[in-house]
């Protein structure tokens, strides 16, 4: 019952969105088997902190990394929170407890020779799934856009005459993203190999599956695990990555931060600065090559 209501609430009033709600709606559900497996005889609305360091020393020794950890920790926040704030409980279990201090992991992301030898040599085809394949993976990389933005990109949003895409990201906050001419292009290129292939569709979605209907994330994430595995080792290869790698590469070549920051949109600049690790590294190769004396 409080579950349900919590999630109503994050959708109807904080207008979260699906893939961010069934998160928390997994996290809780995640807490509220422990409180059932390890015997204890209560309710998630009434765990106390004991029940909750218990949750948090069990996830540690099951080597769960610190990012999982505390983003199950903020889900309980928030969770509890809102009862609080509606009156189901009066004492938050939260106040006592503290977070592991998170590990930073420096972003995973493709070689810049590797993203151009798949996007100028590599042949996706020259029918409407290979065009639209490769279309997919530039739109993530020209655009660092995420896989749910990408999935709920209109045609209306697509402004070819100035070159930019408007994107609808969390929490429901636009940004405008300017893409160059070549993709511009390559965009209207696919535009007209859609309306040839399904001139009668009945949705506005910029892209389409084989069957013209709204993309899904698993689909997106197979086209590009597909396609990222014949120019890159690296071991995760999602859609994701090519975000990181978008990024990455601006911020290599004197991308100002907050620039990379509007961009991506993020809500604050510290979700960006991970970025600048991998720019760091890259400028200690670079010393190391050129020093005399490295």
């Amino acid at each position: 019952m409080y579950k349900d209501l919590f999630l109503k609430y994050l959708h109807t009033e904080r207008r979260f969105s699906k893939h961010t709600i069934r998160s928390y709606e997994n996290d809780l559900r995640h807490f509220s088997l422990f409180i059932t497996n390890s015997g204890y005889n209560t309710e998630i609305q009434n765990a106390n902190e004991k029940i909750i360091r218990s949750w948090i020393v069990s996830m540690m020794e099951k080597n769960f990394s610190s990012l999982t950890i505390n983003r199950k920790i903020s889900t309980l926040k928030s969770f509890y929170k809102f009862l609080i704030r509606e009156g189901y409980i009066t004492i938050n279990p939260m106040d006592k407890v503290t977070s592991p201090k998170p590990s930073k992991k420096i972003p995973t992301f493709v070689d810049e020779q590797h993203i151009n030898n798949l996007l100028d040599d590599f042949s996706f085809g020259d029918d409407f799934p290979g065009i639209r394949n490769k279309t997919i993976i530039e739109m993530f990389y020209n655009t660092g856009m995420r896989l749910s933005e990408l999935i709920e990109l209109k045609t209306v949003d697509v402004n070819l005459i100035e070159g930019t895409l408007k994107v609808l990201g969390k929490r429901n906050k636009e940004r405008i993203i300017p893409i160059h001419q070549s993709f511009v292009n390559t965009l209207k290129q696919y535009l007209k190999e859609k309306d040839a292939q399904y001139p009668s569709l009945q949705h506005n979605y910029f892209f389409v599956t084989d069957k013209g209907n709204k993309l899904y994330e698993k689909f997106v994430y197979r086209i590009v695990n597909k396609y990222l595995k014949f120019v890159s080792t690296i071991e995760k290869k999602s859609p994701h990555i090519l975000r990181h790698t978008f990024a990455t590469h601006l911020l290599n070549r004197g991308a100002d931060l907050n620039a990379i920051k509007e961009l991506l949109g993020h809500a604050n600049l510290s979700a960006t600065q991970v970025y600048t690790h991998n720019t760091f590294e890259k400028l200690k190769s670079i010393y190391k090559q050129a020093h005399p004396r490295a």
